[in-house]
């Protein structure tokens, strides 16, 4: 959230004196002796004023504030050094003898000022925050801000930091230059006054990569990465590698060497490993975890290697040693390396921290841990939506726990290398917020729909995105409508827009019954509308999803949809449909042409999906999925639309 400009000197609104009935005999005594101080004259008559207006309740914060003032700090908040704070308060705590908020934060400020602050011509306040919290911003003493900190209805008061911009790689991967600032940026004014929900994102990655690779004493080279950053192995020297999965790694002999292949806590043998680098099977305990078992029993590294079951997805960790992670297929020859080697000719190693690499192809790429589809729930909807940078990203991080996560990891740092949809999920919110203050009137779906339709799906060497876990080119669930692009999304030319009646209406078709409904949207719910909608499929969705059951009695299968879609590209346009069909599939689009005389017309189509049956007999349970789009083009705007047909086998 960013704070609005600065707050207007407040006109001085007489306050009621009908109140002063209710004050209690202490404090109009702490009134009258703070005003015997003739230090505090205008304090003095500050507090006159409020105990001939202000409840009991009401006279608390101030009471308090000024009692501590007068007890240690002299008019203009004393001792110095003022700075700007801000401020978190209760919003209900508001006396009711103040017209508003502000008037409530300036008669604070001022009492814990000592009622005589030197301030500049607009007041003591800076900003007002209303939106993610209540509160306020002001230049104070710390000696005042204590004072403030201490009132009763006051939640915190937190001394300004200026943070620098510190990502150094997601927004110019996605298009978002500062200076000068992009379009999205400068027309946004930087997603000022915004708090945004959350949209179903998978995650991939950037151009970037971490590179820590495993030399192998044969000369071959696994690839692998890491963000460790303490001190290196030693340079040119080769370390004996043990795999701890086998018996001479374990902590005794009779173990399966399950625990020991896991690195979990007490399974490994000091005396087998020590000065040794070990190789840990990934999974049970956390990636850092295995660091740390290893780390404490005397080694001096790692190498954390997929299973099969991994597949080739990697993430970067900051460990407590010198570790790497590698992928299945790596991990599978590093295995057999040292199961080859003898007592002779022992298996040697080290690992290579080459630091960040940009330029990276190809990117982006799905990440291995991503959410996938379908939606078994509700199959008409295309999920996930879209993918965003999610891996090996720059993140705040708190500042008591290690960046390996571990209590026993003392280091400590303000930011760290995260992967996962919830670093993936700030950017697509980010940008949200972003579309929201350049378009303020466009509804949440609608900013979906520009999200959705600009995505792409190609990567920087122009193929299909790879998925990460098994390295081959990714499909429709994986990323959804695809990656987003801030730029394009700031001007769609079209949006699939979406009223609450219209969710209803997908929920009804759904079989949600009118009481389930009731308890979502807390209004009485009416499905008799909902006949007219057709089916869950025709809510006005960015995407077009079919789902055939093939029961060998229909050689084609057939759906519709019906799509409306609204011209928010600025004025007159002729959009022409090019259809991409699925393999073995017709789609049809009617009309072909959408003519707008004029900005936010809406004009609706209807999509016709026929899927020919499987020309062989599907194995029980399973399904074949297909993709393709419509695109919309006037000649400037190209609106994508994902078309996916999904073939299933009955189970019996």
């Amino acid at each position: 959230m960013r704070p609005a400009t600065a707050h207007p000197r407040l006109p001085r609104t007489p306050l009621p004196v009908s109140a002063s009935s209710l004050l209690p005999e202490a404090l109009l005594l702490a009134c009258c002796c703070c005003c015997s101080l003739s230090a505090f004259p205008s304090l003095c008559l500050w507090i006159r004023h409020c105990a001939m207006a202000l409840p009991c309740r009401a006279l608390l914060l101030v009471v308090v504030v000024a009692v501590v003032v007068v007890g240690g700090v002299s008019g203009g908040g004393g001792g110095g050094g003022e700075r700007t704070f801000i401020v978190r308060v209760d919003a209900d705590a508001k006396p009711s003898a103040f017209p508003t908020h502000a008037h409530w934060y300036e008669a604070a400020v001022t009492a814990a000022s000592g009622g005589g602050g030197q301030w500049r011509e607009g007041g003591p306040l800076i900003h007002t925050y209303s939106a993610a919290f209540h509160g306020f911003s002001a230049r104070m003493s710390p000696a005042a801000a204590a004072a403030l900190a201490a009132a009763p209805g006051v939640a915190a008061v937190v001394p300004e930091r200026v943070r620098h911009l510190a990502t150094t790689r997601s927004p110019r991967f996605l298009g978002l230059l500062s200076s000068p600032p992009s379009a999205l940026l400068a027309d946004s004014d930087f997603g000022a006054d915004l708090v945004i929900a959350i949209i179903d994102t998978g995650a991939g990655s950037m151009d970037r990569a971490f590179p820590a690779n495993v030399r192998l004493g044969n000369g071959q080279v696994l690839d692998g990465v890491s963000v460790y950053g303490g001190p290196a192995l030693q340079s040119g020297k080769m370390y004996e590698l043990v795999y701890a999965g086998t018996s001479s790694g374990a902590a005794s002999s009779s173990a399966d060497g399950y625990s020991a292949s896991m690195c979990l806590d007490g399974s490994l043998d000091p005396a087998a490993v020590r000065g040794k680098i070990v190789v840990c099977d990934r999974g049970v305990n956390s990636r850092a975890a295995k660091g740390e078992v290893v780390h404490l029993v005397g080694a001096v590294g790692m190498v954390l290697a997929n299973g099969v079951f991994d597949g080739e997805g990697v993430v970067a960790d900051c460990h407590v040693l010198p570790a790497t992670a590698v992928g299945a297929a790596a991990g599978e020859k590093l295995r057999k390396y040292i199961a080859s080697s003898t007592r002779q000719a022992p298996a040697t190693g080290t690992i290579l921290f080459e630091g960040t690499h940009l330029g990276v192809h190809p990117a982006p790429v799905v990440a291995a841990f991503s959410a996938r589809g379908p939606n078994p729930q509700s199959p008409e909807i295309l999920k996930p939506d879209l993918i965003a940078p999610g891996l090996n990203i720059l993140a705040a991080w708190p500042g008591g726990v290690g960046p390996a996560g571990i209590p026993s990891d003392g280091r400590r740092t303000e930011f760290n290398i995260l992967s996962g949809t919830s670093m993936a999920c700030p950017h697509v919110s980010g940008l949200a917020a972003l579309l929201k203050a350049a378009h303020p009137t466009w509804s949440p779906a609608a900013i979906k729909s520009a999200l959705m339709t600009t995505a792409y799906i190609k990567d920087n060497s122009n193929s299909t995105m790879v998925d990460e876990s098994t390295g081959i080119p990714s499909d429709v669930f994986d990323f959804g409508a695809g990656h987003v692009d801030p730029m394009r999304a700031m001007d769609p030319g079209l949006i699939y827009d979406i009223t609450p009646a219209d969710y209803v209406n997908f929920l009804c078709n759904l079989n949600y019954t009118e009481q389930n409904i009731r308890a979502i949207t807390r209004r009485q719910a009416d499905c008799r509308g909902a006949r007219r909608a057709g089916h869950a499929g025709n809510l006005n969705y960015p995407s077009l999803s079919a789902t055939f059951v093939a029961d060998g009695a229909r050689s084609t299968m057939k759906t519709h949809f019906i799509r409306t879609v609204t011209n928010v590209g600025g004025g007159r346009a002729v959009y022409h449909a090019t259809v991409r069909a699925p393999e073995g599939c017709t789609v049809t689009v009617q009309p072909r042409q959408l003519t707008f005389r004029r900005d936010g017309q809406k004009l609706s189509f209807t999509v016709r999906v026929e899927a020919a049956a499987p020309a062989k007999k599907m194995e029980p349970g399973s399904s074949q999925v297909r993709s393709g789009a419509v695109t919309w083009s006037d000649g400037r705007h190209a609106v994508n639309t994902p078309v996916v047909v999904t073939v299933q086998a009955p189970l019996q």
